[in-house]
């Protein structure tokens, strides 16, 4: 696995964010926009479970660079 092109899944069981850190251009909007689901100095850095789904949604649609998606875990087809 190369540690350059990691893929993380969050959830808080409604919705799933995806982090990619290969594409972070580290632009700190996700840090700026919502602090307590993206906290660099935390671990895990991400905490879908500190703010509501659309406010998550809304500010990983701000992310530059598409190293954060999501997806509603209701629409993920069953494997």
């Amino acid at each position: 696995m190369d540690p350059k092109n990691l893929v993380k899944e969050y959830t808080n069981g409604e919705v799933t964010v995806v982090w990619k850190n290969g594409l972070c251009i580290h632009s700190g909007n996700c840090v700026r926009g919502l602090y307590e689901v993206f906290n660099p100095k935390a671990t895990p850095w991400i905490n879908v479970e500190a703010s509501t789904t659309e406010k998550i949604i809304e500010q990983v649609k701000k992310c530059p660079s598409g190293a954060l998606s999501f997806y509603m875990n209701a629409d993920k087809p069953k494997e």
